[in-house]
């Protein structure tokens, strides 16, 4: 009934139990946490979280900063994976994507507790969890995507996921407009994605950007919000309202 959501995300900036039930009644089978921008605190993702895997959706958390701290803490929570903001270049790229993954392919600290059923983690538990949880570095500068392809190869990368908006605007343009520029940016990512056989995830709020990510193999995209769907049900009604009198 609802294909289009199937295998995509919704985008969270707050924890709304409605929401969630709501993407999951229409399709949806991910999610992301902005918790960069939105509205989260410790106390609400160690319930949130949860939650939502519970519901069966694939959870991923757009962290704070490219710090240890920030990831380790999504990840101890139980998100499925972690979406890095503001990485550089490629040194840059292999410093913080390790921290989502354990010695010896990366720097990540263990922390007992949800993860492992508040056990000890069992046997080949760090290689399970390193295959498992997914590492998304975004390409949101003009230093990342010029070392795109490099970055791409990290073994600690598992897919590259792209900001729009601040890719452009990094690169000195004035605005994401998805004009020629736009699009050459993002096929080449696409492009690199592909080359080191990973996916490239995109957030893609309009018809031509989601037509143009599918034509360049993308693994999967973003395709609504909750701030967009309560702006777009209000926009729908108010008008339709005001037209009755």
């Amino acid at each position: 009934m609802h294909d289009h959501a199937a295998g995509n995300a919704f985008w969270l900036s707050t924890t709304s139990p409605m929401m969630v039930e709501l993407a999951k009644d229409f399709g949806f089978t991910r999610l992301v946490f902005d918790l960069e921008h939105g509205l989260f605190d410790q106390s609400a993702l160690d319930l949130f979280t949860p939650f939502c895997r519970a519901m069966g959706f694939e959870v991923y958390a757009k962290v704070l900063g490219p710090n240890a701290p920030a990831i380790q803490q999504a990840l101890d929570f139980g998100a499925d994976g972690v979406i890095i903001p503001h990485v550089e270049g490629i040194e840059h790229a292999r410093e913080v994507t390790g921290f989502a993954k354990y010695p010896p392919l990366g720097t990540r600290s263990y922390a007992a507790g949800r993860i492992v059923t508040y056990g000890a983690p069992p046997p080949g538990f760090f290689e399970d969890s390193n295959a498992r949880i997914k590492c998304y570095p975004m390409v949101e500068s003009a230093a990342a995507l010029a070392d795109i392809g490099s970055i791409a190869q990290l073994p600690t990368v598992d897919g590259l996921f792209v900001g729009p908006t601040d890719l452009a605007l990094s690169c000195g343009r004035q605005r994401y407009a998805f004009d020629d520029a736009d699009r050459a940016a993002l096929a080449a990512i696409a492009t690199a994605a592909r080359a080191a056989g990973k996916p490239w995830i995109m957030p893609a709020w309009t018809e031509g950007e989601r037509r143009f990510s599918r034509e360049h193999g993308v693994g999967w995209m973003v395709t609504l919000s909750d701030h967009g769907v309560a702006r777009g049900g209000f926009a729908g009604a108010v008008p339709a309202m005001s037209a009755e009198a």
